[in-house]
């Protein structure tokens, strides 16, 4: 797995109408598709999934292929998750072979699963990739700040929130420099033993801890300098509105919502 397969925390620019979406919008409209997943239960409710997760994607221009790099850091997960319930899962047996059983049950299970586990990291990957960080930022804010009547710092939970996302991206790339530098003078992190690729990472975790400290620091210097002090009486220069766009896109995660259900009522 490369470094740059890490989509995380990146914003991919295009002139989208999933770009134009209100940043609350795609917020709920991403939580309402991952909760509906986990209310999927065959085939055909995850093919409608599916089908508005791929219209989304064509929607916002973003091309696929960047997409699907955000599965390469979890795939590994996927696998064994699937193996695993593929051989534990009890049910009517459609191959054996020495103590192992694969079971009709248990191959449903598990692809389920997978294309779950898929259809989720898709979806949260365009939120972040048609979201400008800021914009995600006062969104979360704006949904959050009802939570303040109770002594809720949604701003500060938002902004922390949001920091850690967007820097994932830039302590990659950091972590790619220092792997160059340190295979250049001579370091292996590809073979050996566990323990010796255990070993040769503390060349790599020391300086990257060093860098992520610098950037924080420079950080919280740049915002203190710019008179940062928390969402109290801040104002935004260009003030949230919800548009016509998000009035069908509303429309149509509602008429979603309302088919899983059905769906998972009549057992489809």
């Amino acid at each position: 797995m490369a470094i740059k397969d890490i989509t995380l925390g990146q914003y991919y620019p295009a002139e989208s109408i999933i770009h134009r979406l209100d940043p609350r919008t795609k917020i709920i409209g991403t939580l309402v598709f991952m909760v509906s997943i986990f209310l999927v239960k065959s085939f055909t409710g995850f093919a409608v999934s599916a089908a508005l997760l791929a219209a989304v994607i064509i929607l916002s221009k973003i091309p696929f292929g960047y997409i699907a790099r955000g599965l390469k850091p979890v795939i590994f997960i996927i696998i064994i998750t699937m193996t695993m319930n593929l051989l534990m899962t009890p049910g009517e047996p459609i191959a054996s072979f020495w103590i192992i059983t694969i079971t009709r049950e248990g191959l449903v299970r598990s692809l389920l699963l997978a294309i779950r586990l898929v259809l989720l990291i898709f979806s949260s990957s365009i939120l972040t990739l048609a979201t400008k960080p800021m914009s995600l930022t006062d969104g979360l804010d704006s949904l959050l700040s009802p939570l303040r009547k109770i002594g809720f710092p949604a701003h500060e939970i938002t902004m922390m929130m949001t920091i850690a996302i967007r820097f994932i991206p830039t302590l990659m790339d950091e972590t790619d420099k220092i792997m160059k530098a340190q295979t250049a003078r001579g370091a292996d992190f590809e073979t050996g033993s566990i323990m010796q690729r255990a070993k040769s990472m503390i060349p790599l975790l020391i300086p990257l801890f060093v860098s992520a400290f610098r950037i924080a620091a420079d950080l919280a210097m740049a915002m203190e300098a710019r008179c940062y002090r928390g969402g109290e009486g801040r104002t935004r220069m260009n003030p949230m509105r919800f548009s016509n766009l998000d009035t069908i896109a509303w429309i149509i995660l509602a008429l979603y919502l309302a088919a899983v259900i059905v769906m998972r009522r009549m057992g489809l």
